[in-house]
């Protein structure tokens, strides 16, 4: 079982999760990159015909016409945090600690090991997103949960293991300080303003579009201001809501057809990629407040953080949003 401890000087909590060592080294082993990918790997676990791998499922989403399988949801192998135990701390000298109770799940988005979300259809996005919004709406509703958090890593920067398309839900009994951070500063400015942060940005852009990729009834796609690093993205919902879990039928639609526009343009500019994306959203019991707003983050892996950035915690970009929207836009 892991174990999370506090930062006594940072407030700040970290998972000690030793097992994690012992994950599938594909992508060291595995150097031919994603064309030379087959469509079924007898070794990998997540294709379909090798359920004999897999932990029991935890969910199914049909495929097309009822066919097969679209997606699956089972338990991590090898979890950060597991449903075992509870989230009451204790002392250790000075120091707090707590077990490493929560969950950690794996969304496999496709039966196929050689398919990619960024060449994915929309309605196979789709799929991948009502996924996600059940699983996010489910765990939500465990006693305990306090924080559920749906992200994607795609290559070896980006923290990958295994080659074959997935994604991955983690669920804390605890709020760490940087989303505790950010709550902040949206109530901060919802206090001297009356307004959301992010509607403010929304509206702005949506008047500027120097930086705007994509816009549909649902959502605006976009280079941030304050981009942290080169052609990041953000996928915001245009009309005001504080959690994932609020999304509606149609808005999944629209989200499938930003995610697979920005996620295909990355995909045709840079070929295979190095990202991570998540769910930026608000935790438990902040589902309904007016400052907080959600949106998908996408973040490529295109530079690494040296000794400035990790010393002063400010990020150098070396390129500017407007270029990379120009860039990336030039891909329509």
């Amino acid at each position: 079982m892991s174990e999370i401890r506090q930062d006594k000087t940072t407030g700040q909590w970290v998972i000690f999760a030793t097992g994690r060592g012992k994950r599938p080294d594909q992508f060291e082993r595995e150097q031919e990159g994603e064309r030379q990918l087959q469509q079924h790997d007898p070794s990998c676990p997540f294709c379909a015909g090798n359920e004999g791998m897999l932990p029991p499922l935890v969910l199914e989403m049909p495929g097309k016409g009822g066919e097969g399988w679209a997606t699956r949801v089972v338990p991590n192998k090898f979890p950060a945090l597991t449903p075992k135990g509870d989230t009451v701390r204790s002392c250790d000298g000075i120091y707090v600690t707590m077990p490493g109770h929560g969950r950690h799940e794996v969304i496999i988005e496709s039966p196929y090991h050689n398919e990619q979300i960024g060449t994915m259809s929309v309605d196979q996005i789709r799929i991948v997103i009502e996924t996600y919004h059940r699983r996010f709406v489910d765990l939500m509703k465990e006693h305990g949960t306090m924080m559920v958090l749906i992200f994607r890593n795609h290559g070896a920067r980006a923290g990958t293991s295994l080659i074959h398309p997935h994604s991955q839900v983690v669920v804390t009994g605890m709020v760490p300080n940087y989303i505790r951070w950010r709550e902040g500063e949206g109530q901060r400015y919802f206090d001297a303003w009356g307004r959301c942060v992010y509607c403010d940005v929304i509206a702005f852009e949506r008047r500027d579009r120097r930086r705007v990729l994509f816009e549909n009834s649902s959502f605006l796609a976009v280079v941030p201001y304050a981009a942290e690093v080169p052609f990041e993205v953000w996928i915001l919902p245009i009309e005001h809501q504080a959690s994932f879990g609020q999304i509606s039928d149609r808005a999944k639609q629209d989200l499938a057809a930003a995610m697979e526009d920005i996620l295909g343009r990355l995909h045709r500019h840079f070929s295979d990629l190095n990202y991570n994306y998540v769910i930026v959203t608000s935790p438990q019991y902040r589902a309904r407040e007016p400052q907080m707003h959600w949106y998908l983050q996408i973040r490529p892996r295109l530079t690494t953080r040296a000794g400035f950035e990790i010393g002063s915690g400010i990020s150098i970009n070396p390129s500017l949003p407007e270029e990379d929207a120009e860039v990336l836009n030039s891909l329509m």
